[in-house]
């Protein structure tokens, strides 16, 4: 039986399209995927982003443990609030999962993963913790929602939502949270766009979905969700990165800290590895077709494949993030297998759009 959020009644009463995804019942649209993207990248929206996992490490030895358990260095984390986004490895450098782990105080921390994961990353992280002498506490939170508001107004429109959060929440810089009461408010997204994600209290929930309904932000599901973060150049864990990959070869070398002397986990696989991909991105040229993952992608310095493409509704073409071998360049032109045929597509550094702006022609 597929898990629902605590928005599930929300999203049916809204005549949502209902999707499996990750075993969570979720909703792929509302109507038009298209005119949920545009949304966002115009004026505000929302989303249903309950089925990723909060989990909240508690221990006097919590940053040493996270220096050793995640691949980006939370050292980075002085002030409070602070976000870091980071991999979780397995000793040979694949990815377990992609994160955002958000500094609460020295013996707190908050770690954010991914739904389909989220079990498995639990007992990775506990089983680390059983191999340590400090006492520390793991404590995933399935008492609390989340939902994500993004755009150029999303900001704003939280604020007449949810008035009095304005005058803890509009100091932030991105990539910073601050915990208002029973919400945590974060100035993060996945999407290219300004905004805020806030987790609240399950009971909470329905009732802030409302009140943002009542401002003006559109309901937006999967669909939109997706090719929102793939024009903002964002991975997708399960297809731009997997357990058989590395991050130095999945376009995510900057949150891989190999040059400060702390070990973590994968370090000694990832210092011995010979790299022979890359991540790029990808531009079709004309109009003969949509790129999709697992297309093959041929170029002068051998094969390689898409690992997600999609039509692009803020550029009105077709774009892609691939995995290719070291060598090929932006500004090349590559051939990628659409069905029988063979398109040219033109390598493009990602991301292809931010903040509402084409950064690709």
């Amino acid at each position: 039986m597929l898990r629902q959020t605590p928005l599930n009644a929300a999203h049916r009463a809204a005549g949502a399209k209902m999707v499996d995804f990750g075993g969570w019942e979720m909703p792929v649209s509302y109507g038009s995927q298209i005119e949920e993207h545009h949304a966002v990248r115009r004026d505000a929206g929302m989303f249903d982003v309950s089925h990723m996992l909060a989990v909240d490490l508690t221990g006097d030895e919590a940053r040493a443990f996270l220096r050793y358990a995640l691949a980006n260095n939370v050292d980075k984390l002085a002030v409070r609030g602070k976000a870091l986004y980071s991999c979780l490895l397995r000793p040979d450098g694949g990815i377990l999962d992609d994160l955002i782990a958000y500094f609460l105080r020295e013996d707190a921390f908050r770690i954010v993963v991914n739904a389909a994961t989220a079990d498995k990353d639990v007992a990775w992280l506990n089983a680390l913790i059983a191999g340590r002498a400090s006492e520390l506490a793991l404590t995933p939170r399935r008492d609390l929602a989340m939902i994500a508001v993004q755009g150029p107004n999303a900001r704003d429109k939280v604020w007449q939502a949810l008035p009095e959060s304005r005058a803890a929440s509009e100091p932030l810089k991105p990539f910073v949270a601050v915990e208002f009461g029973e919400y945590f408010i974060a100035r993060t997204g996945y999407t290219g766009e300004d905004g805020f994600e806030i987790t609240l209290p399950v009971a909470r929930a329905a009732e802030l979905w409302a009140a943002l309904t009542a401002a003006s932000v559109r309901p937006c599901g999967l669909g939109a969700r997706d090719t929102l973060r793939l024009e903002a150049g964002m991975n997708l864990y399960g297809q731009d990165m997997t357990e058989a990959e590395n991050p130095l070869e999945s376009g995510l070398a900057w949150t891989v800290d190999l040059a400060s002397p702390r070990d973590f986990v994968g370090k000694a696989a990832l210092s011995a590895t010979s790299i022979r991909l890359q991540q790029v991105g990808l531009l079709l040229q004309g109009r003969g077709g949509v790129l999709r993952s697992h297309q093959q992608v041929l170029t002068a310095n051998g094969g390689g494949e898409i690992t997600s493409g999609t039509f692009s509704p803020t550029l009105a073409q077709s774009i892609a993030l691939a995995r290719v071998p070291v060598g090929v360049a932006p500004g090349d032109t590559v051939a990628v297998e659409v069905r029988d045929k063979k398109l040219d597509a033109r390598v493009v550094k990602p991301p292809f759009v931010r903040h509402g702006k084409a950064l690709v022609s």
